[in-house]
Order: C-alpha cells, then structure tokens, then sequence
C-alpha cells in the first residue's frame, strides 16, 4: 500500500474526474498538501459571478454556510478518492453519499473576493464511511468549521 507523497496536491481537471459535481455546485478548485487519506488542504476562490449572490443577499453578498460545509464534503471526498486512485482501489465517483454534519460552527462571513482554504482531517474510517473535521479559513481568520460523515457506496 502507498500513500501519497507529502505535498501531494490535484487540480481542477482531477477534481473534474473524481467528483459528479459541475458547475454550480462543483466547490473547490484545486486540492493541495494531501497526507494519504489523513489531511488536505482545498482551495475555494469566491467570486462575485457565482448564482447565489444573487439573492443571497442582495445588498451585501455572503457565501451560503450550507456550501462551505458541502465544500469541506467535496475536499474530504477528493482526498479518498486520490487515496484511492493511489493505491489501485476502486473509485465510485457518483457513489459518495453525505451523511451527516456535526458542531457546525460559522465565524466570519465568507465574502465574493475571499479565497476559502479548506483544511479537513480524517477523524476516522470504518469500511467505507469517514468521518472528517473540516476547518474553513479565509487568510488567517477562522470563518468556519465542523465534522461530516459520508460513505462510499457500491451496487454490490
């Protein structure tokens, strides 16, 4: 078994091959400082052109909190599956189901123009359902973080 080399990282055509996610709802742009399946860094670059601006809010844009937590989800699973690829194992892209969202915490509003480095750690693994801790940074301040369940699951 082989883990990734510190410092491994995936772009956006890789995420484009790992994930079912396009546009809109496709969160992350590139994947950096992978640790086997333990750690990573995503990257997420806000901008103004996005469709929930639009109404969320008008007068003064903020990122949706529901998407920051589905980009932690979508770094987590990015992280699995290059693990995965990595190691020869199969990878069931549009099989990844979100299962839950725990200490949910929001400390800043992420705004058009922010850059989101989303940092998640495997907190566990049994079989094929994780558990990871994300924590949502915005430079140096905090904006958001807490812990998602997911598993991958086959037709078998």
């Amino acid at each position: 078994m082989t883990d990734s080399l510190p410092g491994t990282s995936v772009n956006i055509q890789d995420i484009l091959d790992f994930l079912p996610h396009r546009y809109p709802f496709l969160l992350v742009d590139r994947v950096e400082d992978m640790q086997g399946e333990e750690t990573a860094v995503g990257i997420k670059n806000v901008t103004y052109s996005e469709p929930w601006f639009t109404g969320h809010f008008p007068d003064r844009p903020v990122f949706p909190g529901v998407l920051i937590i589905e980009a932690i989800a979508q770094v987590s699973a990015i992280l699995v599956m290059q693990n995965a690829k990595l190691n020869g194992e199969p990878i069931i892209a549009d099989k990844i189901y979100f299962m839950t969202a725990d200490n949910v915490r929001f400390r800043r509003p992420v705004v058009p123009g922010d850059q989101m480095r989303i940092h998640v750690e495997k907190i566990r693994r049994r079989g094929w359902a994780y558990k990871f801790r994300g924590r949502v940074f915005v430079g140096d301040e905090l904006a958001a973080e807490g812990e998602i369940m997911a598993v991958n699951q086959s037709d078998d």
